[in-house]
């Protein structure tokens, strides 16, 4: 299982994150990926490299190309994890609610 922490720093980087959005649509080359951004192949395979080691991505050799594919299971624990604290503040805010509805009621 990878690290929430790795998960949470790769989504940190927009670049990152806008790799993850270009993978939605299938796998790309790292020439493909790095299109769009004013960096070269070898800065975007590092920001895949990170994405990589955070499970969020993975990568195969096609003879010299490297093909990046999404991979989700480590959004998935990231989705629980901030699904399980958004959960809890919810219930907080609808005690506070009620509180405060008796509160104005008395």
């Amino acid at each position: 299982m990878h690290s929430l922490d790795d998960v949470f720093a790769a989504l940190a980087d927009p670049t990152r994150r806008a790799i993850l959005i270009a993978l939605t649509h299938g796998e790309a080359t790292v020439g493909e990926l790095a299109q769009p951004f004013a960096m070269t192949p070898r800065a975007v395979a590092k920001h895949i490299d990170v994405l990589h080691k955070a499970g969020l991505v993975d990568r195969r050799r096609l003879g010299r190309r490297t093909i990046a594919s999404l991979r989700l299971g480590a959004m998935k624990n990231a989705q629980s994890w901030i699904e399980d604290w958004r959960s809890g503040w919810l219930d907080r805010f609808d005690n506070l609610s009620r509180h405060l509805a008796k509160k104005e009621a008395e």
